[in-house]
């Protein structure tokens, strides 16, 4: 068993068997990881493709950063279905690139989205910093931009076209099958990345004696991420369902329409879409990537998702009451003692049933 530096811990949760935490804290720099064999590491990669594998192998100092990626994609669901019966507690555990989530729901649709994005990100910031080998910051971004406007091209400009490509040529290559699952993964792959790429950034600094803007220097930055999983959660809101479209002399899914339209309406480029209604995820479901809700905890006082009466899918909840006792109001007295007084705070928690 390998065990690769502490920041690759982050892989842990796709690659357990190879990504390992180092207990002593210790830290192996990125050329370890290379030495350590690209056959060696990719091989012993669960889940991988085929055409994954081989870009593992050319490029072994790239998977800690597709890895730190798609777990920045992992933590943004997290965060951003905290308060819903799906709450992304079931990614994590080698669904990502490994087994999909079975059932090609919204949810499916959003997770799809939020990982190529998050690969995207991920490998655009590495470039910038100088992490990753055969990439920097974006070459085109050079000399004067408007003569006009005076400013010019200055700073590391985040070379995004980079890790989207990056990130279609590994996270696309899982999609193998002819179907149309296959379909609309790519669609929602490209759509996370999309969004990605519109949300960068013209970021200036002026130059000049006394605070003059003598010279204006200007660079591209990538959006916080958050912000991306904000839109993402919008479009989730908004996703539309789709139907696979065959060709006359093929079998094979040619293209996705939208179900319920007229004619063969495509959905847009930034628009999540699915195949089937989403469960309900009350009940723990592996097939639909359901944990259920049953010990979740819930707002007893909400209309909205995360109240009681949602969460719980009727089944009812359970009140728990706890008290909080804790020194406070401290005083200093002369000389020489503190005074306290004992506050106490009542609480109730509740739990689905």
């Amino acid at each position: 068993m390998l065990l690769i530096s502490s920041r690759s811990a982050l892989l842990s949760v796709y690659y357990p068997q190879i990504f390992l935490i180092l207990t002593s804290g210790s830290y192996l720099a990125l050329s370890s990881v290379v030495a350590l064999g690209a056959n060696i590491i990719c091989n012993n990669i669960p889940g991988l493709a085929p055409r994954q594998r081989a870009l593992c192998q050319s490029r072994p100092d790239a998977i800690i950063i597709i890895g730190e990626g798609a777990q920045l994609g992992i933590n943004e669901c997290q965060y951003q279905f905290r308060y819903g019966r799906w709450n992304c507690s079931a990614l994590g555990e080698r669904t990502v690139f490994g087994q999909e989530l079975r059932v090609g729901s919204r949810e499916a649709a959003f997770t799809y989205a939020i990982t190529a994005a998050g690969v995207a990100h991920a490998v655009t910031a590495a470039c910038s910093q100088g992490n990753l080998s055969q990439c920097g910051c974006d070459r085109e971004k050079q000399g004067y931009h408007d003569r006009e406007e005076g400013w010019k091209w200055g700073g590391c400009s985040a070379d995004v076209k980079y890790g989207v490509e990056f990130s279609r040529r590994f996270v696309d290559a899982r999609e193998i099958k002819k179907n149309a699952r296959r379909l609309m993964n790519l669609h929602n792959n490209e759509a996370g990345r999309k969004i990605l790429e519109e949300r960068t950034k013209l970021e200036c600094k002026c130059h000049g004696v006394s605070g003059s803007c003598t010279t204006k220097t200007c660079w591209i930055t990538l959006p916080k991420f958050r912000e991306v999983g904000y839109l993402l959660k919008e479009r989730y809101g908004d996703a539309v369902q789709v139907e696979p479209v065959r060709a006359s002399r093929l079998r094979q899914p040619s293209f996705l329409r939208l179900k319920q339209a007229r004619g063969y309406q495509k959905p847009t480029d930034t628009d999540l879409v699915y195949l089937e209604r989403s469960p309900n995820y009350c009940e723990e479901d592996t097939i639909t990537g359901s944990t259920g809700t049953r010990g979740r905890l819930c707002n007893g006082t909400s209309t909205h998702t995360d109240g009681c009466n949602v969460m719980c899918c009727g089944r009812g909840y359970d009140t728990h009451h706890y008290t909080r006792v804790w020194q406070c109001n401290c005083k200093f007295h002369w000389c020489c003692f503190v005074k306290c007084n004992t506050c106490r705070e009542k609480s109730e928690v509740f739990t689905c049933k």
